[in-house]
């Protein structure tokens, strides 16, 4: 892939992620009745490093899951390549619970729509949040939108925005890319 502009270098990255953080805890204190799902595997990077902050911050352990959505979601028979399912981890019932749903970046909202499907798996939630660290406000095909966001970006529908982690990809950074590049066969 060509190399992208940054958009949130990793100081701002490292402000962010403390400010959605701060928010959580405002609104849930010390998070009782409430559990954390990181969507697998881009949001479960996500939500691995606000459960790490939450917890230090608040000193206490939060329920937390990770969730596949992979054979939830209605492009999964109409992909050429093989789907390599990530594990879910929810160990939980999410039975009356608030649940916050976390993904990296949400643009058309397919993915937040086939995590609320695979949700239902483990109960009926007594409410569902979204927290996302990209925002793309263009082109959502379901009318879902996001409780938390980390920041709004306005991009066509043939760009590409990536959010790299520290651990990953040496540097914690978000990206914009103009064009996704096509696979080569």
């Amino acid at each position: 892939m060509s190399s992208g502009r940054v958009i949130l270098n990793e100081q701002k990255f490292g402000f962010t992620l403390q400010r959605m953080c701060q928010q959580l805890i405002e609104n849930y204190h010390d998070f009782t009745d409430t559990v954390i799902v990181g969507i697998q595997d881009r949001g479960a990077l996500l939500s691995d490093r606000i459960v790490g902050m939450l917890e230090s911050q608040t000193k206490s352990k939060l329920t937390y899951g990770k969730l596949d959505i992979s054979f939830h979601r209605d492009d999964y028979r109409r992909r050429d390549d093989v789907i390599a399912p990530s594990p879910t981890t929810i160990d939980f019932i999410v039975e009356n619970k608030n649940v916050i749903l976390i993904d990296d970046v949400l643009y058309t909202g397919r993915s937040v729509h086939a995590a609320m499907s695979a949700l239902q798996q483990f109960g009926r939630p007594g409410r569902i949040e979204l927290l996302v660290f990209v925002n793309r406000r263009f082109n959502r095909h379901f009318p879902i939108k996001a409780d938390y966001q980390g920041m709004s970006v306005d991009a066509i529908d043939d760009a590409f925005v990536k959010v790299e982690w520290e651990h990953l990809n040496g540097k914690d950074q978000i990206l914009f890319f103009e064009h996704r590049e096509k696979k080569s066969t």
